[in-house]
């Protein structure tokens, strides 16, 4: 591990760090701690998360899934982008492609310098509930695309309080022990859909959330009646399209997630990334 090469990419906000380690170039013994190091902005790369690349049997590829803090995610849409894309440039896969997740077997379509993911089917969907908060209470829906999130239906929040707030709930009891991603969704005087999130792992409002704009995009399918494809927005205003279909029995499927997945740079990971 005296050079490990890799990619920075950002989906739609969202960045990571992309390595391909189908030859082990990685040590699973220091992973956790390269994963913290490498990802911590203004001493290292930075990054929101970190994609490792493998082998499959079964697919084009399997990845593995990491937050900044070194926790694992299941599934993260921007991030499924961004792999998708970085298979494709370094001829791991053709512009359709397959690779496996702990989420399940994902789809994608490289279209340009955008990818078009699918999203494991939403479960756990529960509308319009109110939790405490302090003595007063949130109302909030929940779902699990892959990961847990929650939706609150918000006026506009300054930075500090949508923080706050978000923090708040992501440890709230009512989703213990693992916690919950949170999102904060309006719709903006011009009628597009606003969504902030609030994301486990990396203890912060990241720029983009792909897993969040979705459960945002289904609450809003259900509970002011919008159509596939919806449009939502980050806090930086690139666009997220979400594309859905739904049974006659209420329940979605084939939700695909539609964006940017930039390659920003590629180079190569010294010890001092991570020896510090």
């Amino acid at each position: 591990m005296d050079k490990i090469p890799f990619s920075k990419m950002s989906g739609s906000g969202n960045d990571f760090i992309i390595i391909d380690n189908r030859e082990g170039i990685v040590d699973e013994d220091l992973l956790r701690a390269l994963i913290v190091k490498v990802c911590a902005r203004g001493i290292s790369v930075g990054a929101d998360g970190l994609i490792l690349i493998e082998g499959s049997e079964w697919a084009n590829f399997k990845w593995r899934f990491f937050n900044a803090d070194g926790s694992s995610a299941a599934m993260c849409g921007n991030g499924a982008r961004c792999a998708a894309r970085f298979a494709f440039l370094n001829g791991i896969a053709g512009r359709r492609l397959t690779f496996e997740t702990d989420s399940g077997m994902i789809l994608a379509e490289v279209i340009g310098r955008r990818a078009k993911v699918q999203m494991p089917d939403p479960t756990d969907l529960i509308l319009v509930r109110d939790i405490d908060l302090d003595g007063s209470p949130v109302t909030l829906s929940s779902l699990r695309v892959g990961v847990d999130h929650v939706v609150v239906k918000s006026g506009e929040m300054d930075d500090r309080a949508l923080v706050e707030t978000g923090r708040k709930i992501r440890f709230h009891s009512e989703f213990a022990p693992e916690g919950t991603n949170v999102n904060f969704v309006r719709r903006k005087a011009d009628g597009t859909i606003l969504n902030r999130t609030y994301e486990r792992g990396v203890e912060g409002e990241t720029l983009a959330c792909g897993t969040g704009s979705a459960s945002a995009a289904l609450v809003m399918a259900e509970t002011e009646g919008e159509t596939s494809p919806i449009r939502v927005y980050t806090k930086i205003g690139t666009r997220l399209t979400i594309h859905f279909e739904k049974t006659e029995a209420g329940d979605y499927y084939n939700l695909f997630l539609e964006g940017d997945a930039r390659l920003v740079y590629t180079g190569e990971l010294r010890k001092e990334a991570w020896k510090w």
